[in-house]
Parts: C-alpha cells; sequence; structure tokens
C-alpha cells in the first residue's frame, strides 16, 4: 500500500528510518547514472583517449550525489574528450563534514549532524560517481589528496573560534569562504536566516570549516595542474563556489553551468554563476541580434506553453487553475480595482550577496511594500506566493505566509495573500493586472515579455536591461510605488525590446543538447548515446557551442533566432 504525504514525512523525521532511506538512496546512486560502459564499448571508449600535450580541463563535480549534474558532467567529459582534451573530475571523498549534498531533512537528529558530519550520506556519495567517471579515459581527483591532518585541525580550530556575527563575511586568501558557508547553512535548513534555529550557528560553523578546507584544497589543486577551465555546476555554496574562487585567484579560467528551464537545455556562463552573470550581461550581447516574425512567434508560444510547463523540465504546476474569475471569487479579489501583483521567489534560495539590491533580504522588502499598502486604498496587493516553497526539490522551512502572520496579524483589508499550494495561475493574474513588483523573479523576463510594467527590487535577471523600472534603494522603490497605477501597459517598443531579451534569456542563453533528455523517475534526466560519433563535433550543435565556449572561450549564446524553431 502506498503511503500517505503525511507518512512519508512523518518517517522522515524519525531518526530510525534514516538508515532505511540512505540504503535506498545508495542504491538508487548506483542504477540511475549513465552506465559508460554499456553506452559505448571498450574499443569506442578507449578512442577518446586524448594525447598527452592535449589542453587539461578540470570537471569539478565534487558531489556525487547530485545525480542530475554527474550525468551531465559525464556528458560534457565524453564531448570534451572526443575534441582532444585531456579531463580531470574532482570528486569529494568525505573530505568535508558538510556540502550542498546536505539537507536538514536527510538528519532529524541534529547533534549526530554536528558530531560526524555527512559522513552517512558520504556513504552513497563517492563510490558510484568514481565507478560511473572511471569508466571514461579520465583522471579522478579527490580533495583529500590535497589536504593533510593539519589543514583538517586549523579549519576546524578557526570555524570553531569566528564570532558568529563575522562569519559571512570571512574571507580567507582572498576567498569567500564565510559567504559561502552562510548559503550553505541556509540551504541546508531550508530557510532565509538562522534567528530561529537552535543549532543554526553549529551548522554554520561546520559549514565554514568546510569551506575552508575546500578553499585550501581547491588552491593546491590548481596550483599544481595547468587547467585550460574549470568548468562547475552551480558555481554557488560549498564545494562549487570555493571552487570558483580558488580557480580565479589562480588565474584559471571559470565556467559555471545550471539546468536550464526548458527541456535538454543547459545554461553556461564564464567567470562567475548564471544568478550574478545574467543580471550583467552586456544588453548589446541581445539587442542587435537579427528578429523576426518566426522569433517571435516562436517566443509566444513558448511563453503559453509556461503556464503548465510542457516544454519545460522544471515546473511547479502542470495543471495551474486559469480562470481569473474563480480565482478572484476564492481570494477576494477586486476586479474594478487596480491590481498590483507581488511575485515572491524561495527566502533561502541562493542567499548572495548582491550590490544592486534595494533592499537587505526579500522580506524586508515585502514588508515595506505591505506598510504602504496601509495608505494606498485604491490599490489592492496580490501576494502569490512562490509555488517551490512546497512543490519544490527542497521545501522551505521558512514560509513567506508565516512571515506575514507574524510581522501583521491582521493585514491590510486591500493586501491578498496566495498561498504556495494554492495552483492559481501567476499568469491569470499577471493579464489582469495593472503592474508587477518582484525581487528576483524569473517571471519579470516574461511579464515584461507580455507587456506588463515591472518593477525590480532585488537580483532579477532582467534588472538593467532598459526593459523594467529598477529600483536603486527603498527610497526610490517608494517612489516608484508612488506612481501607481499605471495609466498604460508597456508601449508597443517596450515590449517588443522586452520580447527579444526574453527570447535571447529562454532560447539563447539556455542551450539545446540532444544528448541529454527528461526521464520520468529520479534523478528525471538521461544520457542518450548511442556511439562515439554522437560526441564528435558535428553531432550536436549545443554540444559544440559548450565545448568551444569551455576550450576556446568562445561566448555561450547559442544562435536560436538562425536555428529551426523549437517548442
Amino acid at each position: 500500500m502506498a503511503l500517505s504525504g503525511a507518512a512519508k514525512e512523518f518517517l522522515k523525521r524519525q531518526t530510525w528510518f534514516r538508515p532505511v532511506r540512505l540504503a535506498q538512496l545508495a542504491l538508487r546512486a548506483r542504477r540511475r547514472r549513465p552506465d559508460w560502459a554499456r553506452l559505448l564499448p571498450a574499443r569506442e571508449r578507449q578512442s577518446l583517449a586524448p594525447p598527452d600535450a592535449a589542453p587539461r580541463v578540470l570537471i569539478g563535480t565534487s558531489v556525487g550525489l547530485h545525480l542530475a549534474a554527474n550525468a551531465a558532467d559525464s556528458l560534457f567529459a565524453a564531448a570534451l574528450l572526443a575534441r582532444g582534451a585531456k579531463v580531470d573530475v574532482l570528486l569529494c571523498d568525505a573530505a568535508v563534514p558538510a556540502c550542498m549534498a546536505c539537507e536538514s531533512n536527510w538528519f532529524p537528529d541534529l547533534d549526530r549532524f554536528l558530531a560526524v558530519g555527512a559522513r552517512d550520506l558520504c556513504k552513497a556519495c563517492f563510490a558510484p560517481a568514481e565507478r560511473m567517471f572511471g569508466a571514461l579515459p579520465v583522471t579522478v581527483r579527490r580533495y583529500s589528496d590535497f589536504l593533510t591532518d593539519e589543514d583538517r585541525a586549523w579549519a576546524k580550530g578557526l570555524a570553531q573560534n569566528v564570532v558568529p556575527a563575522d562569519i559571512a563575511g570571512l574571507t580567507e586568501d582572498a576567498m569567500a569562504v564565510g559567504e559561502h558557508a552562510l548559503a550553505g547553512a541556509l540551504r541546508f535548513f531550508a530557510r532565509g536566516d538562522l534567528a530561529t534555529e537552535p543549532l543554526g550557528v553549529a551548522v554554520m560553523r561546520m559549514y565554514l570549516e568546510s569551506s575552508l578546507l575546500v578553499a585550501r584544497a581547491a588552491r593546491r589543486l590548481f596550483r599544481a595542474h595547468q587547467y585550460t577551465a574549470a568548468v562547475l555546476h552551480h558555481g554557488i555554496y560549498v564545494p562549487q563556489g570555493l571552487l570558483a574562487d580558488a580557480a580565479s585567484a589562480e588565474r584559471t579560467r571559470v565556467v559555471a553551468w545550471n539546468l536550464a528551464y526548458r527541456k535538454r537545455c543547459f545554461i553556461f556562463c564564464h567567470g562567475e554563476t548564471y544568478h550574478r552573470a545574467l543580471m550583467n550581461e552586456p544588453v548589446d550581447t541581445w539587442a542587435d541580434m537579427a528578429w523576426s516574425s518566426a522569433n517571435d512567434a516562436q517566443l509566444r508560444n513558448y511563453l503559453v506553453s509556461r503556464a503548465g510547463g510542457a516544454n519545460d523540465w522544471i515546473s511547479f504546476y502542470r495543471e495551474p487553475e486559469e480562470d481569473f474569475a474563480r480565482i478572484a471569487e476564492e481570494f477576494g479579489i477586486d476586479r474594478a480595482k487596480p491590481i498590483v501583483l507581488m511575485l515572491t521567489n524561495v527566502i533561502w534560495d541562493a542567499q548572495l550577496h548582491y550590490p544592486g539590491n534595494a533592499f537587505p533580504t526579500m522580506l524586508d522588502w515585502i514588508v515595506t511594500t505591505v506598510e504602504y499598502m496601509k495608505t494606498r486604498p485604491d490599490l489592492q496587493l496580490v501576494i502569490r506566493v512562490h509555488p517551490a516553497e512546497v512543490t519544490g526539490a527542497l521545501p522551505s522551512r521558512q514560509r513567506v505566509v508565516d512571515e506575514l502572520q507574524r510581522r501583521f496579524p491582521t493585514l491590510p483589508a486591500n493586501v491578498i495573500v496566495i498561498p504556495p499550494d494554492r495552483p492559481a495561475s501567476s499568469y491569470v493574474i499577471a493579464a489582469q493586472s495593472n503592474v508587477a513588483l518582484i525581487y528576483a523573479s524569473r517571471m519579470g523576463v516574461e511579464l515584461a515579455a507580455l507587456g506588463l510594467p515591472v518593477i525590480v527590487a532585488g537580483e532579477a535577471w532582467v534588472r538593467n536591461k532598459g526593459i523594467t523600472s529598477d529600483a536603486r534603494d527603498r527610497a526610490h522603490y517608494l517612489e516608484l510605488l508612488a506612481q501607481l497605477p499605471l495609466a498604460a501597459r508597456l508601449s508597443e517598443e517596450q515590449a517588443a525590446r522586452a520580447r527579444k531579451y526574453a527570447f535571447h534569456f529562454f532560447f539563447r542563453r539556455m542551450i539545446p543538447v540532444g544528448r541529454f533528455e527528461p526521464i520520468s523517475q529520479w534523478p528525471f534526466v538521461s544520457v542518450k548515446v548511442e556511439s562515439v560519433d554522437d560526441l564528435k563535433p558535428g553531432a550536436d550543435p549545443g554540444l559544440d557551442l559548450i565545448c568551444d565556449g569551455i576550450l576556446n572561450e568562445q561566448p555561450f549564446v547559442y544562435p536560436a533566432e538562425r536555428a529551426r524553431a523549437e517548442p
């Protein structure tokens, strides 16, 4: 008999159940990785062995339990080998006590976690990843090869003795060890702050210890080997964020990548994580690209599909409520009053420092906006809480609804909150809105392309593109709110510019790779390679572009405006 969701949650909280879950995880981790020995015959794999003088690339996989990243990294490694490069793969062999594979729901007994770290997870992490990569002619390197007992004692001592308030800003040898430690701890607890976590500081110290160890090992790795580039999924958190910092400090080019929203697509960036790179991307990368009615139609069709996620492998509701009359009735939205739509993000996600933010945190932005709305009964604020708070891979333990209730026991009458578990379509609400307010939401790209004015208060990718109203600080944000309601939607010229950027974002920065496809079970992606010819230049334009960017520092921009139309 299948267990209910409540029963599963109960079992997760039980200490005795952890070994069972870990055993299941280890089994799935072994079975659901690309089997390169099966995909390619031995002679074909051997044909990928690089010449002695080949350029060397580091694939900094590190976390063997991130199966989607492992699968993609192995595909990129094989494609680089097929282009004559040498490839080193870096894996953590239980060398650090905490990393991005650790989440609080894996460790109901936090005292044990603080005592032994991620050791229980490590059993399912390193060995299966090493076997997968070992089937290819790559060199697998381990973190422990670059660490000593003295390093471990130093890292533990420093992490335990630093003042908690100083951790976030701590640097070591020009690397932001504290920032990544804090981001790791927030991700561990799935919270935007640690104020209500009794063991929050202790866990953050553990992440700081890990950051220090990774930073030291990484500096030694990059000094010992001359890499053309270091390829890192995410490029943030522990350990990838420290690898990026160390590579940059040692003058090794950094390439950071993530799964994109569209199926079979990836976002690659030079130098830093896409969270930052896309905010600062030069406008001329896309503003002057060739544009056609076919491109415009392709974008519009895709944006329509976004509501249900039919063409995406990152989606939070497959069957949203799309009848605005029903939504308005359920939540008490006054259809005669201007709607100001606020779109939140998951509070804990990618908590990094962004100098362009008008507010120190997203919660500060939300509270400021609600306070302002007390003075504007002529408007109604509809706060659409991000569905990923409950449907994401790591459900949030700090939720916007709870924070609002704590700060506002009684909300202003003109403030309406749509909880994350309600399938009300944000797109349908936006179509009836006067303006959208965002902090870091990707939806700013989409809504501007659909003609809706957008005010940006945080690190959204649509910022700095000449498309949105970008708040410089709190005072400027309030000035922008004072102009509401707006007299009109975006002009056709503004909307056309927004559509061009949206096309660039969804079709040019998201690089399609035909050898990587969605599947129905975790890790929800699979490598599809039938022979070594599938990996060689000319077989897959997306792989060609990715490898050219890694090896030759070419832009990671797919020429979708010239390609055959895709969904």
